[in-house]
């Protein structure tokens, strides 16, 4: 009798998992693609919209720095505890080092002429003024690149992309082939960068793929690759799973929207082997320690999804808050063993003009506000059964080491179909394009002649 009650469990607990993550159910329509209206007031009164393609230029002006040096001299710092690193969040020791570099050696100028190496541009979709970055390769005769929308998070902006641009749009000079050559635009999401924010609530990731895909269509691009990370991820993927037949290809370097089988979490606890391979099994388990761990790392997720505006008002009034805020999530983000270091590793981890223009992003836009919103827009997608649609079009997924979550290769099959490519990457963490960005430049490369490939 010894054998038989662990091979019933075996096989009940196999039952019950196929069971709860709706193996013997038919997954659901997607939703129609639909149409919207962001903008102030009626739709029916609104001025007609420009929707011309408009270029502008990116300015730091005076007015803007003194306004931002006076506040950082004006900090009312504070006493950190002893013997704590990042554990009780970011350093008040750590903050004033940044404060006094922000001050003194940030050069606003040099960077507002780096912000400007790329080009910029606005289009009203929607009833709002749509920013995106466009880079356009130099091209042989002869020779055609390959549409990519890329798009990016929270606390991230466009300006995570400018170290994988060069790498995509001049392939040749950067580690890849002339036929790795792509268009790349990198839209800022609405309430994000110099995107206009929605003046409607409501405004999720689903509609922000319909806008991205609007975009697109303006352009000129019929068919095209997207790619994301963290929001950017569930955009891109609504972007496959609404338009399809537009949508070439999905790289995305987080799964983050796609529920893991919460039955398959627990009983595998338990009987591992039964669902994943061993190389897998560090990705989940043991699950109570990793439910706690996102518990500590997901008190920003609650208020976001709850209050956003309460929180917005300190955030967008003090840099030093605003600073504080998203550089937390820059430490434990990209590695979460960095709670244990006196800097969070963002000295060593992160070039410190990168992480002070990502916020300055924010800061001369005064919509990190805005930004938080889109939570509280999105937490009903966790429940929503459009995780449960199928993504058809051909998928690609670079699992970087340090994200959280990692889901595995084989769960991530349950949504993404028609996945071509699952690699875990050597290093890296949440801002994937920032930090690692010829590592996930040659995973898109690879994917994308997969896809070039394939039977037309």
């Amino acid at each position: 009798m010894g054998w038989r009650w662990p091979l019933i469990l075996s096989v009940l607990a196999v039952v019950a998992g196929l069971y709860l993550s709706g193996t013997f159910s038919e997954p659901p329509t997607p939703p129609p693609l639909g149409d919207g209206w962001w903008g102030r007031g009626d739709r029916e009164k609104a001025p007609k919209a420009d929707e011309s393609i408009r270029q502008f230029s990116v300015s730091i002006n005076n007015d803007t720095i003194n306004d931002l040096k006076a506040r950082l001299r004006n900090t009312r710092h504070f006493e950190g505890l002893e013997g704590t690193k990042f554990h009780y969040g970011v350093r008040p020791e750590y903050m004033q080092t940044v404060v006094k570099y922000w001050l003194n050696k940030y050069d606003f100028k040099a960077q507002e002429k780096y912000f400007n190496k790329y080009n910029h541009y606005r289009t009203n979709i929607e009833g709002l003024d749509i920013h995106f970055v466009h880079v356009k390769p130099t091209l042989k005769p002869g020779q055609k690149s390959k549409p990519l929308l890329m798009s990016h998070g929270w606390p991230g902006s466009f300006y995570e992309f400018y170290k994988i641009l060069p790498l995509l749009t001049d392939p040749v000079n950067n580690g890849g082939t002339a036929e790795d050559i792509f268009e790349v635009i990198c839209p800022s999401i609405p309430g994000f960068g110099y995107s206009e924010a929605s003046h409607k609530t409501g405004m999720g990731a689903l509609a922000v793929a319909r806008i991205f895909g609007k975009l697109m269509s303006r352009l000129g691009h019929n068919r095209y690759y997207v790619q994301g990370g963290d929001w950017g991820s569930a955009i891109t993927t609504f972007m496959g799973l609404l338009l399809p037949e537009h949508v070439k290809g999905l790289h995305v370097n987080m799964v983050g929207n796609s529920n893991p089988p919460m039955a398959q979490m627990i009983i595998g606890s338990y009987f591992p082997s039964l669902f994943l391979p061993a190389e897998d099994h560090h990705k989940v388990w043991p699950a109570i320690p990793m439910f706690f761990d996102m518990l500590l790392e997901s008190g920003y997720f609650h208020i976001q999804a709850t209050k956003p505006d309460t929180i917005g008002h300190s955030l967008t009034d003090s840099p030093v808050g605003l600073a504080a805020y998203i550089l937390e999530k820059f430490s434990t983000a990209t590695n979460k063993t960095w709670r244990d270091l006196e800097d969070g590793g963002l000295n060593d981890g992160w070039q410190i003009d990168d992480l002070l223009n990502n916020i300055m992003v924010y800061w001369m836009n005064g919509n990190m506000a805005s930004a938080m919103r889109f939570y509280k827009e999105n937490v009903g997608l966790f429940v929503d059964d459009i995780n449960k649609c199928q993504i058809k079009v051909p998928s690609g997924v670079a699992d970087f080491p340090c994200e959280l979550p990692n889901l595995p290769e084989k769960w991530t099959r349950y949504r993404y179909i028609n996945l071509l490519q699952y690699n875990t990457m050597a290093r890296g963490g949440h801002f994937a394009a920032l930090e690692e960005p010829q590592l996930l430049a040659e995973d898109i490369r690879i994917f994308v002649r997969k896809v070039e490939t394939l039977p037309k």
